[in-house]
């Protein structure tokens, strides 16, 4: 059955500190959609979860903090006794970034090992090549980073989730962000693929039914090797403030920026969790100071900061991190909830553990309450986690940052909203 997207609308002023997005319409799909069939397979009693991440390509610096976030769920469910009476099983598979195209091929490397649940991709188009044969072999999906709109309308058979908020919700906190700020007249540019041309249709959006003017919104090919005429549209729009829907080519694009004389000290520059990264030792200090930046999460704990170390000692960035951990979790205690560790089993029970029960915070905890016959609500690391009928959460944290001299970022304050 396909999931229906309730059509929303926001509900937030520019000035708001919390964000919200009500719901109206019609109705979405429900814990029996799972697998669109009448009856769930039994697992194999052992559920193994495949990490779908990026290891090389444009996004890797995303990898580290959510192979982290995996491993180190993986290490405290079997320390507190596993899953069915067995030890979960990880496996590991890089997604890249779409070019080349090895996600589908690392896919059937997981599929293959028997994975009950592939976390990943990070990158919402990397998702949307491989979705089809993952929901269609069985398999539930979870990403940790997708944020794309396409994932709330996609005929995905009740079988993907994400932990990442939709660019909803980070759209509505940057077009309020820019409004606060004083912007009157943005230029967005953006990748040309489903994460670039979502969020930044949202932005847009938002921004606009708000009062303000989108001089313009130029879309580029991410794989070219220069930005020059898509940068020089930008600055002929004479914006007093300029958003960067990016991955890894803003370490091109800023100098073109520059050179155009619309760089981030000639104008207010915004990024997004695309790349919202350390660029210390990719531009000249004081490049990109003042910068203001958004990714979807919570604050992050110092506890839980040395726990991801724990794990992995090298770690110089936690961004969805906390996403990654509470993904794994999440269906951990679901497959104990359908005391069944079948991806379509795990499906059917991944909204009853997020939501309307007795509020728990760790796996050992929520297992228990579980094992006691208690219905549960898992709070994350990363937020409350309300799966909603399209398997999108349904209340998220967005954090705003901001660039130093070193060109590197710090949080300033962390916005909830809800759908």
């Amino acid at each position: 059955m396909k999931r229906t997207r309730n059509t929303l609308r926001l509900a937030a002023v520019a000035s708001a500190s919390a964000l919200v997005l009500a719901a109206c319409g019609g109705g979405g799909g429900s814990d029996d959609d799972a697998g669109d069939s009448t009856e769930i397979p039994e697992g194999d009693g052992v559920l193994t979860i495949g990490s779908l991440l990026p290891q090389t390509g444009d996004l890797s610096f995303l990898g580290p903090p959510e192979f982290a976030g995996v491993d180190l769920a993986i290490q405290e469910i079997n320390e507190a006794g596993g899953v069915l009476g067995q030890e979960v099983k990880g496996v590991k598979a890089d997604s890249g970034d779409g070019t080349p195209n090895i996600a589908p091929g690392e896919t059937d490397k997981l599929l293959n090992a028997d994975a009950d649940v592939i976390v990943g991709a990070a990158a919402s188009g990397v998702s949307l090549a491989v979705i089809d044969k993952i929901v269609g072999a069985g398999v539930l999906q979870i990403s940790p980073a997708n944020t794309s709109t396409t994932f709330d309308e996609y005929d995905d058979k009740g079988l993907y989730f994400r932990t990442a908020p939709s660019d909803i919700l980070q759209g509505a906190v940057m077009a309020n962000l820019l409004a606060e700020d004083g912007a009157q007249n943005v230029a967005i540019l953006a990748r040309q693929d489903a994460y670039g041309e979502a969020l930044s249709d949202q932005i847009e959006q938002v921004f606009t039914d708000a009062g303000g003017t989108v001089a313009a919104k130029v879309l580029y090919d991410a794989n070219a090797s220069t930005f020059g005429s898509e940068v020089q549209e930008v600055a002929n729009s004479n914006p007093d403030a300029i958003v960067l829907v990016a991955f890894n080519e803003t370490t091109k694009i800023i100098p073109e920026l520059i050179s155009a004389g619309v760089g981030p000290q000639d104008v207010q520059t915004y990024f997004v969790d695309g790349n919202t990264a350390d660029y210390s030792a990719d531009l000249p200090p004081g490049t990109l100071e003042g910068v203001r930046a958004t990714y979807p999460g919570a604050e992050l704990s110092d506890e839980f900061r040395e726990r991801l170390l724990s794990i992995d000692p090298n770690l110089d960035s936690f961004t969805y991190g906390p996403e990654s951990y509470d993904a794994v979790i999440l269906v951990a205690l679901a497959a104990i909830a359908a005391d069944n560790d079948s991806g379509q089993a795990i499906a059917s029970e991944m909204q009853n553990v997020s939501a309307d029960g007795t509020k728990c915070t760790t796996f050992a905890e929520c297992k228990e309450l579980l094992e006691q016959g208690e219905d549960i609500d898992y709070d994350g690391v990363s937020g409350p986690i309300e799966f909603g009928d399209t398997g999108s959460i349904t209340a998220a944290s967005i954090g705003i940052f901001q660039y130093n001299a070193e060109n590197t970022f710090e949080p300033v304050e962390f916005k909830a909203g809800q759908i």
